[in-house]
């Protein structure tokens, strides 16, 4: 059994994508961020950070004591070296998808969430920092878009965990004025990984979990998001 300790966000949406494609038995341990609970002593004991996800595996592959881990990218790739799937054992194979992986955690995503920030939730509107982070995020989406038109999917021929990290980004493109159009090879395999049924069931614990997701950041919530030290 793995605890899974998440909240709705596409950081949180790429492990329970990951955990429903291998069919792993897992249990959802939601961590409010709008109310603070990912600095609760008992959560930060998991996860140093304070931030989701984190898991805690109680049957790691060694035998040994339940694991606990941090960083959606690691939680990943453990993941897949656990059951074997989604990421090659060995080889340039098992590297190109790593190297996608990590071209989602150090770009698009830390990129696509300032782009959020300053055009969803800054309480002032920076036009300086708004086209920064749209301009970076359309190059990116550029970036992706041309390496799926060589192939049928991000880290190769086949679905990887590279897939799984990236989609979560791209389902808020409207929010980050964004239009999926202007990348057709994007798109493309945008539709087909939306049509996968783990995906689809990955994304029913929303309804599950935070029914009230688009609701209104009040101040409160921006204090736990963006003010806590």
């Amino acid at each position: 059994m793995i605890d899974l300790y998440y909240w709705t966000t596409p950081n949180g949406h790429k492990i329970s994508i990951m955990l429903e494609e291998t069919a792993l038995r897992y249990r959802v341990k939601p961590i409010n961020i709008g109310r603070g609970e990912q600095f609760d002593p008992e959560f930060l004991t998991i996860s140093p950070n304070n931030r989701i996800p984190a898991i805690v595996d109680h049957a790691p592959q060694d035998g040994g004591q339940p694991l606990s881990l941090f960083e959606s990218g690691a939680i990943l790739e453990y993941l897949a070296d656990k059951c074997g799937q989604f990421l090659p054992s060995e080889g340039r194979e098992r590297y190109v998808v790593l190297q996608w992986l990590h071209w989602q955690m150090g770009g698009l995503g830390p990129m696509a969430g300032q782009n959020h920030h300053f055009c969803q939730y800054a309480p002032q509107k920076i036009e300086y920092a708004i086209e920064r982070y749209v301009r970076e995020t359309y190059r990116l989406y550029s970036v992706l878009d041309q390496r799926l038109s060589q192939q049928q999917y991000v880290g190769g021929d086949h679905y990887s965990i590279a897939d799984m990290a990236i989609y979560p980004w791209i389902v808020p493109w409207e929010k980050q004025r964004q239009t999926l159009e202007e990348f057709p090879d994007l798109e493309r395999w945008f539709q087909e990984v939306a049509q996968r049924s783990a995906v689809r069931k990955a994304y029913s614990l929303i309804e599950e979990v935070n029914p009230h997701s688009e609701a209104q950041v009040d101040e409160q919530v921006r204090k736990h998001l963006f003010g806590n030290r």
